[in-house]
């Protein structure tokens, strides 16, 4: 029976948000929005606590929201993790484990709505004044971030050119804006009318249209070094996508794998990671 609910409720969504958009396209298109943006799981799960435990903590205040700040000190240069959609930093637990070893500053929060962290929704916009945040106060020189935090990582150089952040890894990075809406439109059933609304949300609120927002368009002025991971068998982001950023990257290296899926928190990803840091 509950599979069944699950199944059904985004057909009643998309039916809700259609009905309402013959009365109020405005109405609709915030509501489809914010709906996309819920976040429905990646808090701190009771397994997970002792090793989050093992840092330093603070918190930080941006937009309203109060992120969980993670440190884990060390003599050398600072390295900022950004974890993914439904997830937290926990996620980077065997990462960490390395970095520490080589005595990596090391320097994680849990992204709104996520982990520790107030809030109940995010978008990409939102995390990357997050993003910029941590920067001012830890002045990161590499950056790691896996899927949504990858496409963040982007997105704030792009915003932010003259970021001290010399090193950008990205692992299984969506880039195409449009491409996850048009699986959001898929899977709601929703009408051109509500997605032409989405669409001037978007703009209204962000400065940019839906089909703007492309991470291989961001990565053709940014100059500094990028490596990204991608598994040609990723069921989340298609692999397509970080193709596309490495051909837009004068400055990148793509490592394609198959068989590692969508986390990639295998031994042999972290070692290349350190490899390209070390570099």
């Amino acid at each position: 029976m509950k599979k069944q609910l699950k199944k059904l409720l985004p057909r009643f969504y998309g039916l809700y948000f259609n009905s309402l958009a013959v009365i109020s396209r405005s109405a609709a298109a915030e509501k489809a929005f914010f709906t996309f943006c819920k976040i429905r799981k990646g808090r701190v799960l009771p397994q997970q606590q002792d090793f989050l435990n093992s840092a330093k903590k603070e918190t930080l205040e941006v937009e309203d929201r109060i992120l969980q700040v993670y440190h884990w000190p060390g003599a050398r240069e600072t390295v900022l993790l950004l974890h993914g959609w439904e997830s937290n930093t926990h996620r980077w637990r065997n990462l960490i484990g390395y970095l520490r070893k080589q005595e990596f500053n090391i320097v994680a929060f849990d992204a709104p709505g996520h982990g520790y962290s107030s809030g109940s929704w995010l978008h990409v916009p939102l995390y990357t004044l997050c993003v910029q945040q941590m920067i001012i106060r830890h002045k990161p020189k590499y950056l790691v971030a896996h899927s949504v935090g990858g496409m963040t990582a982007m997105y704030h150089q792009y915003r932010y050119p003259d970021s001290p952040t010399e090193k950008i890894v990205t692992i299984g990075a969506p880039s195409e804006f449009h491409e996850i809406m048009d699986e959001y439109q898929r899977i709601l059933k929703l009408s051109d009318r509500v997605m032409h609304g989405l669409d001037n949300y978007v703009k209204q609120n962000f400065g940019f249209q839906i089909r703007d927002f492309s991470t291989s368009r961001f990565a053709q002025t940014n100059p500094k070094k990028g490596l990204l991971f991608h598994d040609k068998l990723d069921a989340i982001a298609p692999f397509h996508a970080s193709q596309k950023v490495h051909a837009s990257w004068k400055g990148s290296e793509l490592v394609a794998t198959q068989g590692l899926g969508h986390s990639m928190h295998q031994e042999e990803v972290n070692l290349k990671i350190l490899d390209f840091l070390n570099s």
